[in-house]
Parts: C-alpha cells; structure tokens; sequence
C-alpha cells in the first residue's frame, strides 16, 4: 500500500470504525496530518502577525476534517492487532498511554480475528 492509496483508504471509510486497517493506512494517514500541520506553522511563520488569522482558521478546519477518521483509523489499527478500538483512550493516561504507540506499530495478527480478514492477504 502506497501514500495515496493510503490516504483514499482512510478517507473512504471516514467514519467506518469496523473493520482492520494496515500499518500502512494508519502511519501514511498520520503523516498526512503531520505534514498538513508543519506547512500551517511554516505559513504562520512566514507570513507574519498579520497571518495568524488565517493559521488559526486552518488549523480548525484541518482539525474537525481529519477528527472522525483519526479516531476511525486508529480503532481500525487496534483492530488489526486484536485490541478494541476503546483501547485508543488509554493514551489519554499519561506515560500508560505510551502503550498505545507500541500497539499501533506491532504487526497485525496473522489471518481472520474477531474484526474480521486479514488486510494484508
């Protein structure tokens, strides 16, 4: 799976909070994030006082558009990995939720789970 077919994949199932997704959705869709914010700070940085208007627009538009799908896509991780996708809100417990970054870049079990096939195969 590549940065594009990664990124349509975690924005055609926006909402869908069944289902596995592959560690390749999830870090590709968070890059994306990443990336989206890192070029706002630039522009805001760039650009002067006169621009923080315009940041602070973005960044609320970019956060209520990629809110769904993050939380959607991390569920769909910890399901690849057999986990609920409730686990997401450990990592709202300081230093526990650490753990929660070791779930997302362990390898997902191996053939169907309870959440279904295995999106690799």
């Amino acid at each position: 799976m590549n940065f594009s077919q990664a990124i349509r994949s975690a924005f055609s199932k926006y909402a869908t909070f069944d289902g596995r997704a592959r560690r390749a959705e999830y870090w590709y869709y968070n890059l994306l994030i990443a990336l989206l914010n890192i070029g706002i700070v630039l522009l805001g940085v760039s650009g002067g006082e006169h621009m923080t208007g315009l940041v602070i627009g973005l960044q609320v538009i970019i956060g209520l558009g990629t809110f769904l799908p993050s939380l959607a896509v991390c569920a769909r991780r910890l399901h690849d990995t057999d986990r609920s996708g409730w686990w997401m809100f450990v990592s709202l417990i300081p230093v526990v939720g650490l753990i929660l970054l070791v779930w997302v870049c362990t390898r997902g079990t191996l053939g169907s789970n309870r959440f279904g096939d295995d999106p690799v195969q």
